[in-house]
């Protein structure tokens, strides 16, 4: 359970209990508008917000009725495996009922809160409940070899079959006999549906490569060198190098495949342990400003050497036992930059995906009022708003940060890649140091991409199927593009007939240009060609209408517009609900082909 919980209030009866279990996990309270008196931040739907939360993998702990969660989340559930800790406590904080995630942190939680409230924990897991422990939710710092056979393991155990304990009893049951086996070790053992393989995770894979090594010449080196000290995968807390390697492949690559943290040091923190080094090398010194790699990383991570540095032609490995267990991570993680698109700003167009990182992230970074239509989301964040027109610091600033080890989220409206930062995030990672570039370090960064809906799609949607056949979209603003290429593309547009989606149609000094692409439109195709304009689309003062295309005029628009040119196909059919906007692609004519084929072979 990474993420730190989020306590709901919902009521004022259930608000003292709420500020109480807050305190007790280091939380924040988010409190239902109009409801709650005090809170960290505030929401107006306890439906929607603890589905966003939820889609978002946030841990929840609703001080409220059972029945409010689960209508609240089950739309949403989908793997037992992946999804959060759903815990409810009663308004007077008498009972606590983990709902979902028992075997993910609901059942320990839900017992941290009832032993901090005095209440009692209704646990209906039937391995905590029948032996008071979840045998596939090991202690801090110990790893299951296999979960896939937990379930098998704790069905034996419940039918009466006897348990063996062999090495450290971290879940504290008496052995009974024979049945099945519950097996503590560093080294790798052989599990199976009757036995139970558990690592503690004490050692720590330092390795090095050469520029672009092979990750599967990695990935070998170190199995055989874990393999050869008799040292489990599962054995393995974290990887650790120098940061010059952070966005080396075949770094990144162990760690995913071993499922530990990627741990980065500088020269000089490596520096720091040339005289522990086993095999210290002065071409190492020369080429990066330490005498070791592989070694200096696994000893920076506070822990003693227990496999000398071992290479192949292009990677080396050493691994250490950490001096304290569970072991502290030291050092500093590859940062990330998400660069996410958030649609029009409600959470019914967000992705759970973008949700996600947003939740994951310790900074946002973007447009503050961007930031703002995130909600309680963005609670407990730092935050760095920049103004419009500090798109380039904005980028810059996010990807420096990330540099730092940071977990970032970029947040932009719409779609990231469309029209926003996402384009200029990659155009500096591109930039030499000469052409005003970010550092080495923010280089080194991930850069994860998450798409949301656009003010295209969601123009689209509420006119009903304008984009039925090909389409185009063009920004009238001439602050990036020169006017000259935005009529070329204004002529190119209007002769190929294409359905035409203006962003940024008119500013307050800059309002020419929409009534010259009206004019270039009318020379190719017909005056009653219908135009959608679409303003503040999924927010509440949304408003939508449609206008021939002779008859638009710029002084109804503004920058929240999106204006959608119909081609000449497109048609408004005027329906119950009003009128919809739809591009035909040809059915009719490929059905009448069709029926004229069949009557030419009767």
């Amino acid at each position: 359970m990474a993420v730190t919980p989020v306590v709901l209030a919902l009521s004022r009866s259930g608000e003292d209990v709420a500020h109480r279990v807050a305190e007790l996990l280091g939380a924040k309270v988010h409190g239902r508008e109009g409801r709650v008196a005090k809170a960290d931040a505030f929401f107006p739907n306890a439906l929607d917000h603890a589905r966003d939360l939820f889609a978002a993998g946030v841990p929840m702990v609703g001080i409220c009725a059972s029945g409010i969660l689960i209508r609240a989340v089950a739309p949403v559930l989908n793997d037992k495996t992946t999804e959060p800790p759903v815990v409810s406590v009663s308004d007077d904080g008498a009972v606590v009922v983990p709902l979902l995630g028992g075997h993910r942190g609901a059942n320990r939680l839900a017992s941290r809160i009832a032993e901090g409230l005095g209440a009692t924990a209704a646990v209906t897991t039937a391995g905590d409940v029948a032996m008071g422990v979840a045998l596939d939710e090991p202690p801090a710092g110990y790893r299951l070899a296999n979960p896939e056979d937990a379930k098998a393991v704790m069905a034996t155990m419940l039918g009466g079959g006897g348990v063996t304990v062999r090495g450290e009893n971290i879940f504290e049951i008496e052995s009974t006999g024979s049945g099945v086996e519950l097996v503590v070790t560093e080294a790798p053992e052989k599990s199976s549906d009757t036995r139970l393989v558990y690592h503690p995770q004490r050692y720590i894979l330092g390795v090095g490569c050469a520029r672009n090594a092979d990750p599967e010449d990695m990935w070998q080196l170190a199995s055989a060198t874990l393999l050869k000290a008799g040292i489990a995968h599962g054995a393995i807390a974290a990887i650790a190098t120098i940061d010059l390697k952070a966005d080396e492949p075949a770094m990144n690559a162990l760690a995913n495949r071993l499922g530990v943290p990627l741990r980065l040091f500088t020269a000089a923190e490596l520096e720091t342990q040339a005289d522990r080094l086993a095999n210290p090398s002065d071409v190492v010194f020369a080429e990066v400003g330490c005498h070791g790699v592989a070694e200096g990383a696994a000893l920076a991570m506070g822990a003693d050497l227990v496999v000398e540095k071992r290479k192949n032609t292009t990677c080396t490995c050493s691994v250490s036992r950490a001096k304290h267990f569970p072991v502290e991570l030291k050092g500093r993680a590859r940062g990330r930059l998400s660069v996410v698109g958030i649609g029009p700003g409600q959470s019914s167009w967000r992705t759970p995906e973008v949700s996600k990182l947003i939740a994951e992230a310790d900074e946002l970074v973007g447009y503050g009022l961007y930031i703002d239509l995130l909600g309680p989301l963005a609670a407990g964040k730092k935050r760095s708003d920049f103004p419009l027109g500090g798109e380039e610091a904005r980028c810059r600033y996010a990807l420096e940060r990330a540099g730092e080890g940071r977990n970032v989220a970029l947040v932009c409206s719409g779609d990231a890649g469309i029209y926003a930062m996402g384009a200029l995030v990659f155009e500096l990672l591109d930039r030499s140091k000469a052409e005003q570039g970010v550092s080495d370090a923010a280089r080194r960064v991930e850069v994860v991409c998450s798409p949301g809906v656009s003010a295209l799609q969601g123009a689209a949607a509420r006119a009903g199927a304008p984009l039925g056949h090909d389409f185009c979209t063009i920004s009238l603003s001439d602050l990036l593009t020169p006017r000259d290429d935005i009529l070329r593309r204004l002529k190119a547009a209007a002769e190929g007939d294409f359905v035409i989606a203006f962003y940024n149609p008119v500013s307050k000094t800059r309002r020419t240009l929409l009534a010259e692409a009206r004019d270039i439109l009318l020379r190719h195709r017909p005056a009653d060609t219908p135009v959608m304009l679409a303003s503040n689309l999924g927010r509440p003062e949304e408003h939508v209408r449609y206008r021939r295309l002779d008859e638009l005029e710029v002084d109804e628009v503004d920058m929240l517009t999106v204006v959608l040119v119909g081609s000449s196909n497109s048609r408004l059919a005027q329906l119950g609900e009003g009128p919809r906007m739809f591009t035909p692609r040809g059915y009719a004519r490929k059905i009448d082909g069709d029926l004229s084929d069949k009557k030419g072979t009767a």
